[in-house]
């Protein structure tokens, strides 16, 4: 006879999946609310820009143009570039720019330079053979301002030098600045690490949160640096959790964006009654659980919906271990979860940032790690170890009262829950 009073719940772990069975009294699993993708992709992407939030459009706005400047995201992003940039540089040719005064600039914040192969799939053979497309250089910037909160702002040369810039990117929530997209595609994607680490200290700040922009002083100043930089018109597109576009936003860097940031807050903040005693966060799956510095994020986001001393079961496969040099080094070498948010307010460092992050979850809640780290390894860098998902839900419901609230997010990387 089926046990009604059970259920099993699937969760992407690296490319498989494994399951938990969970009291159906005691949980409830909290999905993003996907909104449909739009049927032709690049018709959204015109549309937007011949019909653009707040500004001119793009064809009149470049008009007289000679050097035109295309903000493109890196490999690391999912950002739908080969959809984007297509219609803007047919655009910019009906407004008489030609090719050659068109170039891409791939941002690439902190992260490594990109081979041909992996700019042609960002934005097709066609883009790379029509137009100059190349790789941020983190140590050609050149100074533009400083900021009220003390960032200097120094961008990429070649941006500089444009005397028109263009800003694309996927608009999704954002652990810290509240969201991506808009004036984010310019800092901290193609400055220097100086400019990028001032930026990125403010992350330690009152309201610095995912969703958050009004008084999310990381958001303010990479908009305040955006505007003194210059960055002219935006292509954002919103992507529901299968990565389809669901809305293309265009036109003023500020206003569009906002607009864009309506559509990613109706798919992925999620009300909860209460925070639950035990929370059981999957990032999603390859490859947002490729290493324990991606799964970061489904951390951060699960640390919103746990009561204080609550209990948090992280699912991350991690088949590339901890991912990033730094943040390994400080994740191994601390004495204890103080260590870290004791360094980082000493030194900021990019990379080791994370393990402050990190940190500051552990500082609050049991954390249990199912992936593939071994139990030595995982306990070393504070976690609880557990070889399955039931394992680790059995034992936490030892630590927490009977009747324990328990809460499933199967998309953790990209689900905000908050209480209304």
């Amino acid at each position: 006879m089926k046990d009604d009073k059970y259920k099993d719940v699937l969760l992407k772990y690296g490319k498989e999946t494994v399951s938990v069975k969970l009291d159906k009294e005691m949980c409830n699993v909290l999905y993003p609310e996907d909104l449909p993708g739009v049927y032709d992709p690049q018709k959204e992407v015109i549309d937007s820009i011949e019909n653009p939030i707040g500004s001119p459009s793009l064809k009149d706005m470049a008009k007289g143009k000679r050097d035109v400047v295309i903000l493109a995201s890196d490999i690391t992003r999912p950002s739908p570039s080969n959809i984007m940039v297509p219609p803007i540089v047919d655009e910019l040719n009906k407004a008489g720019i030609p090719d050659e005064s068109i170039k891409v600039v791939f941002g690439l914040g902190y992260h490594r330079k990109q081979t041909e192969e992996e700019k042609k799939k960002l934005v097709g053979e066609d883009i790379l053979k029509r137009v100059r497309c190349i790789d941020h250089d983190i140590n050609d910037c050149v100074y533009v301002g400083t900021t009220k909160r003390g960032t200097p702002v120094e961008v990429f040369r070649e941006v500089y030098d444009a005397d028109f810039v263009i800003a694309t990117g996927n608009l999704e929530l954002h652990y810290k600045a509240g969201y991506s997209g808009g004036y984010k595609a310019l800092l901290p994607g193609v400055c220097s690490k100086n400019t990028i680490e001032k930026n990125h200290i403010l992350m330690f700040s009152n309201g610095a949160m995912p969703g958050k922009i009004d008084g999310n002083p990381m958001r303010e100043d990479i908009e305040e640096g955006g505007k003194l930089a210059g960055v002219d018109f935006i292509v954002n597109a919103v992507l529901n959790s299968h990565k389809e576009i669901v809305k293309v936003v265009a036109g003023d860097p500020v206003r569009a964006h906002r607009e864009g940031a309506k559509y990613i807050d109706k798919m992925y903040k999620r009300v909860i009654s209460e925070k639950a005693d035990i929370v059981i966060a999957s990032c999603g799956g390859y490859p947002k659980d490729i290493n324990l510095y991606q799964a970061q994020k489904g951390l951060d986001n699960a640390a919103y919906s746990v009561k204080d001393g609550g209990t948090i079961i992280l699912v991350a496969e991690c088949i590339e271990g901890l991912g990033e040099k730094l943040f390994s080094d400080w994740m191994v070498n601390a004495s204890c979860p103080d260590e870290p948010l004791k360094w980082i307010k000493e030194e900021f460092r990019l990379g080791a940032h994370k393990a402050a992050v990190i940190c500051e979850v552990l500082k609050r809640a049991e954390i249990y790690l199912v992936s593939s780290l071994d139990r030595d390894f995982t306990e070393k860098i504070f976690f609880k170890y557990a070889k399955t998902v039931q394992d680790a839900l059995d034992e936490a419901l030892k630590k927490h009262e009977d009747g324990a609230k328990i809460l499933v997010i199967p998309y953790a990387n990209s689900t905000l829950p908050y209480v209304e």
